[in-house]
């Protein structure tokens, strides 16, 4: 058996990330269960990537599809020291560096409006596990200019 999605959220246009890095994007989110583990979903959502033709050639370049693991419920990976290091990461050396193992959640996730914008219609109320604050919360954070970048698609 495979996964279950429990919610999906309306596509957004986003500017690409990183600026110039390519045209812009379709954006959303979407909340699945499955008995797999993190590891195995992220796996399951490379392949996937690579079915739908997609090479990982160049951190944060042009990409047909890119599928992210955000978060799974409460788990912090590996740890909170290194959750803390890669959250932390001068946005200049965060082309220089890349991870060697899955950071969960997402070590910049609160920092991104097109993560934010399309998990606030799906989880509005789910916490951060390591800053102890909800989706809406971290919308609220963000620069209004961040989040009008962020347009639903009708």
């Amino acid at each position: 058996m495979g996964a279950v999605i429990r919610a999906t959220s309306s596509f957004y246009h986003t500017p690409a990330f990183p600026a110039e890095s390519g045209p812009d994007f379709v954006n959303a989110a979407v909340f699945v269960t499955a008995k797999w583990d993190a590891f195995q979903m992220l796996a399951k959502l490379h392949q996937i990537e690579a079915d739908m033709g997609r090479i990982r050639e160049k951190r944060w370049g042009q990409r047909t599809l890119d599928l992210d693991l955000i978060a799974s419920a409460d788990m912090v990976l590996p740890d909170f020291e290194t959750h803390r290091f890669w959250r932390t990461l001068p946005p200049e050396d965060q082309l220089k560096k890349t991870p060697d193992q899955l950071i969960l959640p997402h070590p910049r996730l609160q920092d991104r409006a097109f993560v934010i914008v399309p998990l606030a219609e799906i989880a509005p109320n789910w916490a951060h596990p390591v800053l102890d604050l909800s989706i809406m919360q971290m919308l609220e954070a963000l620069p209004q200019e961040d989040r009008d970048a962020v347009r639903r698609i009708p």
